[in-house]
């Protein structure tokens, strides 16, 4: 009885797997909280340099990062100085690797 209720559970947990290797195993869908953290904090640093800027047509741009520090600009602005303007504080700003903009010139109504 004792062999076979150990070859039982053997064969239970080859199934199942054992707890220690699947407690191991990351989800590779769910990304750590650090990566938030690091995202929301580069993208909170771009925007008080942007408004810093005092310029009224940078309030039309987004701000987005990813984990790996890119920042992506993204809406309109009244100028392409402006839009210069927000690429270049953004590339200055600690923290940001690049700087990838779709922003573009707002048109004249």
């Amino acid at each position: 009885m004792t062999k076979t209720l150990a070859v039982t559970y053997l064969a239970v947990a080859g199934l199942l797997g054992s707890p220690a290797a699947t407690a191991a195993e990351p989800d590779a869908a769910v990304p750590s909280s650090g990566t938030y953290v690091k995202d929301s904090a580069i993208t909170a640093k771009v925007k008080t340099e942007l408004a810093a800027q005092h310029v009224n047509s940078l309030a039309n741009i987004s701000v987005d990062t990813d984990k790996d520090g890119v920042v992506w600009l993204s809406g309109t602005a009244k100028t392409q100085e402006a839009i210069d303007l927000a690429v270049t504080t953004t590339k200055a700003t600690d923290g940001v690797r690049s700087v990838h903009s779709t922003v573009t010139v707002q048109k004249a109504d």
